[in-house]
């Protein structure tokens, strides 16, 4: 009879090998693949579409879109085999380039760092070098969640295993390289444009308060004086 983690791992094993990098697909996790437009990973996602944030409008498009297992209500059963929690997908100029995987940790409890490498590796192949992604480019995001464990990918793609210490659950992250990079330098302009912008924006905001403010006191005015008496 299998034990809790070696069903957990067997579970993972399976959830992973649906998506194999062997394939002639471009990489991504599953069948979410990278470079996808946004309807197709929402469609995919069963979520929909309207529910992605924009984070920024220019000089380019950047989105984000998120899917969570459904929370299970009292009765329902089992708990579900996908140790998946919740997956995080970013887009730039609605193009998919990056996948945030956050495994349950109940669904992991047990596993330790050689098995999920494992089970990783089965799907992207053999561990990388580290230089692969300097760490100079990893993001604040990435950084604080934890510990990295290991990297598969080559020039055009990464994927990253980490593990936090605080909570003990596990994290992939799976980038396009190139649109990344695209993303990162559009996120750097668009917080500059937004900071040279922002004088001028105050200014517009308080003209647009002070006419609404004069046409709400006019408003009251005609009402009001129609109907003073003194």
């Amino acid at each position: 009879m299998l034990n809790t983690r070696t069903l957990v791992l067997v579970t993972l094993g399976l959830v992973l090998s649906t998506h194999s990098v062997q394939t002639q697909s471009p990489p991504g996790y599953r069948g979410f693949q990278l470079g996808s437009d946004l309807l197709s990973i929402s469609t995919l996602a069963n979520v929909a579409a309207g529910e992605a944030r924009t984070l920024h409008l220019r000089p380019a498009v950047i989105q984000e879109l998120g899917w969570r297992a459904p929370y299970l209500t009292s009765g329902s059963g089992a708990p579900p085999a996908d140790p998946v929690q919740q997956i995080g997908f970013s887009f730039y100029n609605d193009q998919l380039f990056k996948i945030v995987i956050n495994y349950d940790r109940y669904r992991t409890d047990g596993l330790t760092n050689a098995d999920v490498i494992e089970a990783l590796s089965d799907t992207y192949g053999s561990l990388s070098k580290p230089a692969v992604k300097p760490r100079a480019a990893v993001s604040q995001f990435e950084a604080e969640f934890g510990t990295p464990l290991a990297q598969w990918g080559d020039v055009g793609y990464s994927v990253e295993l980490y593990r936090s210490s605080y909570v003990q659950t596990f994290r992939v992250i799976v980038t396009s390289l190139e649109l990344e990079a695209l993303a990162r330098t559009a996120v750097a302009q668009a917080i500059k444009l937004d900071e040279r912008e922002a004088p001028q924006r105050e200014i517009a905001r308080l003209q647009k308060e002070a006419e609404e403010n004069r046409a709400t006191q006019e408003k009251a005015r005609v009402s009001n004086k129609a109907a003073f008496r003194p």
